[in-house]
């Protein structure tokens, strides 16, 4: 098997959640499922100093950033051939909401990045998964998908609205729409514990191999 890993820049408050990437990638290699990571080649919307959550002045490249984390492993996302994969697997963070999507500034009335809504669409019927708020973008692509955020109800209430389906979910679990073949786990959205997200991402990435 063989996975597409989609990160949105390095750091929680505007890329990747670094947490989620980093077990993700282990859970990957320790259920011996053969990965690629890829990231948009442009600027992230604004830069977040994660020491004080300030907003900074200049400009980070999304892909630059993302390689921070994997060590310089890392493809273009115009690079990323479907075809080549027999599933996606999103990590969270508010770069998903902040680069490819406009989610962040937004709300209910978010869009996906064209780029990245192509890649979204034609892994339909392929295993999924996506992690804390990625699941906010699954509406847009799927129809009546069940998934989870964990249990906010402003941003359940988004998803319902998009033609979703929320069940609210714990840190250490999965929500699986075996029809859309997607799994679904909160992450970051319910805990401040790497031991409950690990759990959940676990979970979600031995569902991959078996939806």
């Amino acid at each position: 098997m063989k996975i597409a890993v989609v990160l949105s820049g390095c750091g929680v408050f505007d890329g990747s959640e670094i947490n989620e990437v980093v077990l993700s990638l282990f859970e990957l290699e320790k259920q011996s499922i053969n990965y690629e990571v890829f990231a948009q080649d442009k600027n992230q919307k604004h830069v977040i100093n994660h020491y004080n959550q300030s907003s900074d002045n200049f400009t980070r490249n999304i892909l630059f950033e993302s390689s921070r984390i994997v060590r310089g492993n890392i493809k273009k996302l115009s690079e990323l051939n479907y075809n080549t994969f027999d599933g996606l697997l999103i990590p969270g963070g508010f770069g998903v909401a902040k680069n490819l999507s406009n989610l962040a500034f937004k709300n209910g009335h978010f869009t996906i990045d064209i780029e990245f809504k192509k890649i979204m669409t034609n892994f339909i019927g392929k295993p999924s998964g996506y992690l804390c708020i990625a699941p906010m973008l699954i509406p847009h692509v799927y129809r009546n998908a069940k998934c989870t955020i964990g249990n906010d109800p402003e941003m359940a209430k988004i998803i319902n609205d998009l033609g979703g389906i929320h069940v609210n979910c714990s840190a250490n679990d999965i929500v699986i729409d075996e029809k859309n073949r997607l799994i679904t786990t909160p992450g970051y959205m319910m805990t401040n514990s790497r031991v409950e997200v690990h759990l959940g991402i676990e979970k979600l990435v031995s569902k991959l191999k078996n939806i």
